[in-house]
């Protein structure tokens, strides 16, 4: 389980985060809503621990992530699909994937391709071309896989279905929907509620920095 307390962090001396607290559970998709600026991405990168946290608690499963830093957080099993994908545009998508694992010195990243390419053959498809000649949708995907190749316990998700095609995103939700018998924790953020909401279990609203009252999903 992750598990976010009293959260609070500033940038440049102006608060973002105000006391932000949430949890999301194994085998759980849980959604994190709010307008652009509200705290959302801020939120999952203070997760990732790429923002540092002036103030509360912050564990998976226990284990104090404060202490440790982004590349320690993403060997522990998170994995972290930023908005702007980040894909490395003259590497093959294969390339992108094995980046990030053979950074932190994944252990089996053969075997966990192959699992992601099972659950996500059309990005199998793709292995052998260069990220900066796929479209939009097919980076998305390519950035959700690589989030998959170490977020073996909890998987952060920063506007997934921005831009996407509405056939685009009936896939990518399928695929988030399979990742529940898999035991992976998914925190989605989102501006839009719609996008989220018939597949979260629950349903965070974040105004301010601030969490609001927290409310089931559609599911």
């Amino acid at each position: 389980m992750l598990e976010l307390e009293d959260v609070r962090v500033s940038l440049g001396g102006f608060p973002i985060l105000r006391g932000v607290s949430l949890q999301a559970f194994p085998g759980q998709i849980t959604g994190l809503v709010g307008r652009n600026g509200a705290g959302k991405t801020t939120t999952l990168r203070t997760i990732m621990g790429l923002v540092p946290l002036q103030g509360g608690s912050l564990r998976l499963e226990g284990q104090d992530l404060r202490p440790l830093p982004a590349h320690r957080r993403a060997a522990l099993g998170i994995g972290y699909m930023p908005e702007d994908r980040r894909l490395i545009g003259p590497l093959t998508v294969e390339e992108n994937l094995l980046l990030p694992a053979w950074a932190i010195g994944l252990p089996g990243a053969p075997e966990r391709l192959r699992w992601v390419y099972e659950r996500m053959p059309e990005v199998a498809e793709l292995a052998e071309r260069r990220a900066a000649q796929l479209s939009g949708g097919q980076q998305k995907l390519v950035a959700l896989a690589r989030a998959l190749m170490h977020g073996t316990r909890l998987l952060l998700l920063d506007e997934p279905f921005e831009g996407l095609s509405p056939a685009m995103a009936l896939r990518l939700g399928e695929i988030l929907q399979s990742l529940r018998t898999e035991g992976i924790a998914v925190l989605v953020a989102e501006s839009d509620l719609h996008r989220i909401s018939a597949l979260a279990e629950r349903i965070y609203t974040i105004e301010r920095g601030e969490i609001q009252d927290p409310g089931e999903g559609g599911q």
